[in-house]
């Protein structure tokens, strides 16, 4: 599953020559040549436009490692992405050349039971964009499945098409927990997974939609999308009593659905304190491995608990969502970059200071 580039020179044959962001080592990205594989039937070759910034790239560039994941060798970066068709495979017959195409980024092998049962997500053998050993879509050029790239409507940007990637989660999220219009919802952080979900949870129908976060700014961004209502909380464990009474009165009607977007121990102890009795705590985030949680309260109480990895089929219900204005991402993207080596660091960094930083976008 080769990635690259083009633009950066010629090759003495006078053909360009592929150009992609390889993460080489601890905050160490450089912009080097990539030789994109053979084009197969099924394929199709891709000239990226749009690549976003996810929160996982910045964990594999400041730590080598996300989760269980971990880098060994050098590789090609990022995962969220969009662009336009320049070359389509023998056999393919739904994407012509210059379309305008979503990549959904992991490839599943369709054998195993997972994919069987149609959990192609949790696919053993899945090849995603920027999962080590899989290099990942930060390029100026990718060869990817055509039945993984999903075209644009008209009045959808290449932006927004790269947008899809993080705001499947939430829809994916959301589908988990059987959001609806009689769901009132809690999110735990305003980072940008609890924006998208608290985008595609008010897309599917919640009436009532409270976030709250530790951060003023994140906050104000959640408010201007839509929130219902905002709570500010602190790190302390010690308030977690008293900011779950704050959180029951801004939802009014009691809580059916927590998500908790950022993934500790102090989220995870609050969403299961917050939900009422036979209500969900979805777990989006990944900030903590392991947790110590009142699981033994919560279980009296019948809550349950319930996870999410990356996402399913959601890529046509993202687009519909887009298309037809139901969600609009396009405040999300805060800061955007072009494909230099200057502006890649900058970009990265921009990304991992956070501050004002939702959604880093590059424009290739």
């Amino acid at each position: 599953m080769g990635k690259g580039g083009m633009s950066h020179g010629e090759t003495k044959d006078g053909s360009e020559v592929n150009m992609a962001a390889w993460l080489l080592g601890i905050n160490n990205l450089k912009i080097q040549p990539f030789e994109l594989p053979p084009l197969g039937p099924y394929d199709v070759r891709v000239q990226m436009k749009a690549v976003g910034i996810c929160g996982s790239d910045v964990h594999y560039l400041k730590t080598m490692r996300c989760a269980d994941f971990v880098v060994e060798e050098p590789m090609v970066i990022g995962h969220e992405c969009a662009g336009i068709i320049q070359e389509v495979g023998s056999e393919v017959k739904t994407l012509v050349a210059g379309d305008r195409v979503a990549l959904e980024p992991g490839i599943s092998c369709w054998r195993c039971n997972q994919c069987k049962e149609g959990r192609y997500n949790l696919c053993p053998e899945m090849k995603f964009f920027a999962t080590p050993p899989v290099h990942g879509s930060l390029a100026n050029q990718v060869v990817h499945p055509a039945d993984l790239c999903f075209k644009l409507p008209d009045n959808v940007s290449l932006e927004e098409g790269a947008m899809c990637e993080p705001l499947s989660v939430g829809v994916h999220a959301c589908r988990r927990a059987n959001i609806g219009p009689g769901t009132n919802v809690l999110i735990l952080g305003a980072g940008p997974i609890g924006l998208v979900t608290m985008l595609a949870a008010r897309a599917f129908g919640a009436p009532r939609i409270v976030i709250m976060d530790v951060d003023d700014y994140r906050l104000s961004v959640a408010k201007k999308l839509g929130a219902d209502d905002i709570v500010k909380v602190s790190t302390d464990m010690k308030d977690v009593a008293q900011e779950v009474e704050q959180i029951q009165k801004a939802v009014r009607a009691g809580v059916e659905v927590s998500f908790d977007c950022a993934g500790f121990n102090k989220t995870m102890s609050t969403a299961l304190s917050a939900t009422r009795s036979g209500g969900k705590v979805c777990l989006v985030g990944m900030g903590h491995n392991e947790m110590t949680l009142p699981l033994t309260p919560a279980a009296a109480r019948e809550v349950d608990v319930i996870g999410i990895f990356r996402y399913k089929n959601t890529w046509p219900l993202c687009l519909e969502f887009l298309r037809s204005g139901k969600i609009d991402v396009k405040p999300l993207i805060t800061h955007r970059f072009g494909f230099s080596q200057k502006e890649v660091e900058e970009a990265f960094e921009t990304s991992a200071r956070g501050s004002t930083a939702i959604k880093v976008m590059f424009n290739l």
